[in-house]
C-alpha cells in the first residue's frame, strides 16, 4: 500500500483524506503540508496547481468521497469590518447600515476566513462560525459571527455575498472595486 495515493479524485496520505483533485488543481488541507505530500503532488503530471484550504479534511470526513464533487460545495470566505472603520458601522443590521453609512463596501471589510466548509447552508454557516466562538476552525482570524459580517461562498462559477442581518442573511453586491483610472472612452 502506497502511503500517498490519489484514488477517485480523493488525495489520501496514510490513510486520512487529506484533499482533493478536480480539474487539474489539488485542494488540501493545510495540516497534511509537509514536504513528502508536497513533492508526490509535484511529481502529477496532472496537477498544474496546488491550493492549501483550511477545512478540507472536515469536509471529506463529514460527506464522505463523493459529495465535494457531487454536491457542488463551495468554499467560503468570511469577511468583518476593520478595526479602524466608524464603530457605529459595526453590529448593525442590513437597513440601518444602508440608512446610516450606504451599501456595504467592500473596501471596508477584511477576510478573516477563507476556506473549505462541509455546507452551503447560511443558517448552518452561521452556526459553525457565530456562537461563543470557542470551535471556530484553525485559520479563523476574527471575532465570532455577527450582523455586519459578510459570508461569501464561491467556486470556480464564482462568488455570492450574504450580509448577515438581525435575523437571516441579505444576498448583497459585494464586487470588489473597479479601477477608475486608466480607463477612457471610445468612440
Amino acid at each position: 500500500m502506497n502511503s500517498i495515493r490519489i484514488d477517485n479524485g480523493i488525495i489520501l496520505f496514510y490513510g486520512n483524506r487529506a484533499g482533493r483533485v478536480e480539474d487539474g488543481c489539488a485542494v488540501v488541507d493545510p495540516m497534511f503540508r509537509g514536504q513528502e505530500l508536497s513533492g508526490f503532488l509535484e511529481r502529477q503530471r496532472h496537477i498544474s496547481e496546488i491550493k492549501w484550504m483550511d477545512g478540507m479534511f472536515d469536509r471529506l470526513m463529514a460527506g464522505g468521497a463523493e459529495s465535494c464533487a457531487g454536491q457542488g460545495l463551495k468554499n467560503v470566505r468570511v469577511w468583518q469590518l476593520k478595526p479602524d472603520v466608524d464603530v457605529y458601522m459595526k453590529f448593525i443590521g442590513y437597513g440601518e447600515m444602508c440608512k446610516r453609512f450606504g451599501l456595504p463596501d467592500r473596501e471596508n471589510y477584511q477576510a478573516v476566513y477563507d476556506g473549505a466548509v462541509e455546507t452551503n447552508d447560511l443558517e448552518a454557516l452561521y452556526g459553525k462560525f457565530g456562537n461563543d466562538g470557542s470551535a471556530l476552525p484553525a485559520g479563523y482570524k476574527g471575532h465570532s459571527l455577527s450582523m455586519s459580517d459578510v459570508l461569501e461562498l464561491y467556486d470556480s462559477g464564482g462568488s455570492s455575498f450574504h450580509y448577515v442581518d438581525r435575523i437571516g442573511f441579505q444576498e448583497i453586491e459585494f464586487a470588489a472595486p473597479q479601477q477608475a483610472q486608466g480607463q477612457t472612452m471610445q468612440l
